[in-house]
């Protein structure tokens, strides 16, 4: 099987998250067999969680979907280098493939700051690869981090 990247459906839904106001990070979860299994943005604001980052939403509706907590198989798609408590719950979900765009030095939690794969209490250690997207991701988080200074 040939490699797809499902990116460009993460950014999708980081501009929606955008222009609904959220910090625009998108996220998509497919399936063992390719088909995507969940897509969304960030919806912090819009439901008043601080918890609704768009890993935790995909991962909460496929868990759903596919009647598990575990979704083994499964691969993500983040605009963003998730944040500690997201790298935490990819973890525990043992998602076995981490994609996502552009790195974040300030809240990351996979590449800075806490590393959260790196530590022995990590349940599970997906294999993790950056840079997808990268610049389109970061132009969206600049333009939308301008419009508010």
């Amino acid at each position: 099987m040939s490699f797809k990247s499902y990116m460009e459906a993460a950014l999708e839904e980081a501009r929606s998250a955008g222009d609904r106001g959220e910090v625009p990070v998108g996220a998509v979860l497919v399936g063992h067999d390719g088909k995507v299994l969940a897509k969304a943005g960030n919806r912090t604001r819009e439901l008043s969680d601080p918890t609704a980052h768009a890993e935790i939403l995909v991962i909460r509706a496929a868990g759903e979907i596919l009647g598990s907590e575990r979704l083994t198989g499964c691969d993500l798609y983040v605009t963003l280098e998730p944040c500690a408590m997201c790298a935490a719950a990819i973890s525990a979900a043992r998602i076995s493939r981490l994609y996502y765009g552009a790195g974040d030095p300030k809240s990351g939690g996979v590449a800075h700051g806490p590393k959260v794969f790196s530590h022995s209490q990590a349940h599970h250690v997906p294999e993790v690869y950056d840079g997808i997207g990268a610049e389109d991701a970061s132009a969206l988080l600049k333009t939308f981090f301008a419009t508010r200074r």
